[in-house]
């Protein structure tokens, strides 16, 4: 037993040196060759090596032509770790200090990607959601054509309903507290402001419900008709279709 457990530590410490051999950053004899083998370990998304290299790099030649390029390579570094707090900071000063670079439409945009990953579920704060969609914005009116747009846009939609499933979840809560007042706020901001999300049909069910709440049954029944008739075949305007029958039904008894 005591040479088979002296075997097994002696394989386990050749294990832990080859790979403490396999994560070590190979000699570098340049600046120049700094960057390109920075940019090899985020091709093999080796991120904690390239951040280590592109940190060097940055420090050590605050004058170079590449600089820009070094300040951008380690932001996404960072966001492909996933330390977005530093990403966030070196893609702002990016476009702080290298507003001429060709690499700052990509840093305006990744700004975004960055606090949008920061940003917490529908149930929390959306303070960075907000910012997010802030940044998209601005990177999309300063940045038409930019090849990363249809990305922006993407994302920009997906903040954009976040802020709307925030809003909808603020109306439901205060309509199944029968405050049909301030749950029709919520769902009108949606309705108003984030129409072009899929997040429309509940709103405008929810408005409906605030009217049957607020004695409204008239106006309730018609939108719930608008519901059907805007979202035919879905389980929305099922649900539209039962609560019209409903009110009608009441209405008539």
């Amino acid at each position: 037993m005591t040479r088979l457990l002296r075997g097994v530590l002696v394989l386990a410490c050749a294990v832990a040196l080859a790979g403490c051999g396999a994560s070590t950053i190979p000699p570098v004899h340049s600046e120049t060759e700094r960057l390109a083998l920075a940019r090899r370990m985020m091709d093999d998304h080796r991120w904690a090596s390239a951040i280590e290299l592109l940190k060097s790099f940055v420090q050590n030649n605050p004058g170079s032509a590449q600089v820009d390029v070094g300040h951008y390579l380690l932001g996404l570094s960072y966001l492909r770790n996933r330390d977005y707090a530093l990403s966030t900071g070196e893609f702002e000063q990016m476009i702080r200090e290298y507003p001429e670079s060709d690499s700052t439409p990509s840093a305006s945009f990744r700004l975004g990607e960055a606090l949008f990953s920061q940003a917490r579920s529908p149930d929390f704060d959306q303070e960075q959601t907000a910012k997010a969609i802030d940044q998209f914005r601005s990177y999309l009116a300063t940045y038409p054509g930019h090849w990363l747009n249809p990305e922006a846009d993407r994302q920009l939609n997906l903040a954009r309903s976040r802020i709307a499933s925030k809003l909808l979840a603020n109306g439901r809560l205060y309509l199944s507290l029968r405050l049909g007042g301030p749950a029709r706020v919520y769902f009108q901001r949606v309705r108003d402001e984030y129409g072009d999300t899929r997040l429309l049909g509940d709103a405008l069910m929810g408005i409906a419900q605030c009217d049957a709440l607020d004695k409204r049954v008239p106006q309730a029944i018609e939108q719930l008709r608008d519901v059907e008739a805007r979202f035919p075949g879905t389980e929305l305007a099922q649900r539209a279709a039962k609560e019209r029958a409903r009110l009608e039904h009441k209405r008539r008894s």
